[in-house]
């Protein structure tokens, strides 16, 4: 299978290092060719660390890379699968969905990897239908893929995704389309609540982390997993969840719009309620 992937990041990357190495082609695309070349060699670099380290043979990294491909965008055309992971954003995954819906072929899939966005909004006016294929992060090593329906997505394009992703490895739940769908409408508010716990001052960042890791078992804090998945991303997806519901108890905390402002995301930016810098 030849898959096109648009959004070479943390996310695309990953997505692309685990179809080729369940021996599919996979066509890595950003901004532009450079860009996306770019992606492709810290993917590689990721790779000679693992062989580094024994945990990967060379012989299976080389392999693995000679699937992993940089093309221009018209290369797309051809793909079977098409997966968007482009900015969480509906203008900017409309736009590239409808780009390549004028150049694929008719029996191309479309994916979308959105986090919590509507699948049936994205897929309106697209001549090709849309599933949602949501991976998390990281996804080599994170098993779970939510399989998101929309309102026109036909079951047999469900099907076609989960048994797609139990082939590469996944683990794929079934998800009827819903703002945050299953995980972030969870755990995104579970985060939030950790900066009101934090701004009401009941308890330091590193204690309510502790805390939570120690008296409910999670394998890290509200805080911690913030700055994991960037606080850019839970602000979008609390807005989301607010915005889609008008229920305040997705209202995202004022704390968290303040550290997006001042860039502290988190481990992608070097701070955030933790610092990371070396």
């Amino acid at each position: 299978m030849k898959v096109a992937i648009f959004g070479a990041g943390t996310m695309g990357s990953g997505i692309a290092q685990v179809f080729a190495s369940k021996g599919h082609v996979a066509m890595m695309y950003a901004s532009s060719v450079a860009s996306a070349q770019r992606h492709r060699d810290k993917l590689a670099a990721s790779l000679a660390k693992r062989v580094a380290k024994g945990k990967m043979t060379q012989e299976a990294a080389d392999d693995l890379m000679s699937r992993v491909v940089v093309e221009e965008f018209e290369a797309a055309a051809d793909a079977d699968l098409v997966i968007e992971c482009v900015a969480e954003n509906m203008a900017t995954k409309k736009d590239i969905l409808g780009k390549l819906d004028a150049i694929c072929k008719e029996s191309t899939i479309f994916a979308t990897n959105t986090s919590s966005l509507s699948i049936t909004e994205m897929a309106s006016g697209l001549k090709h239908e849309l599933v949602g294929m949501h991976f998390f992060n990281p996804v080599p090593a994170m098993k779970l893929v939510e399989v998101i329906a929309g309102a026109n997505t036909p079951a047999s394009l469900v099907e076609t995704i989960k048994n797609l992703s139990i082939e590469i490895g996944k683990t794929p739940v079934i998800v009827n389309e819903a703002p945050g769908f299953v995980v972030n409408k969870i755990l995104i508010p579970y985060c939030n609540e950790g900066v009101c716990v934090l701004q009401e001052g009941v308890a330091s960042a590193e204690d309510i982390d502790i805390a939570m890791q120690l008296g409910a078992n999670h394998p890290m804090g509200p805080l911690h997993l913030g700055d994991l998945i960037g606080w850019d991303i839970v602000l979008n997806i609390m807005d989301v969840l607010y915005n889609e519901t008008h229920d305040s108890k997705y209202r995202a905390n004022v704390l968290i719009r303040k550290m997006v402002r001042a860039g502290k995301l988190g481990i992608k930016s070097g701070e955030g309620f933790f610092n990371y810098k070396k």
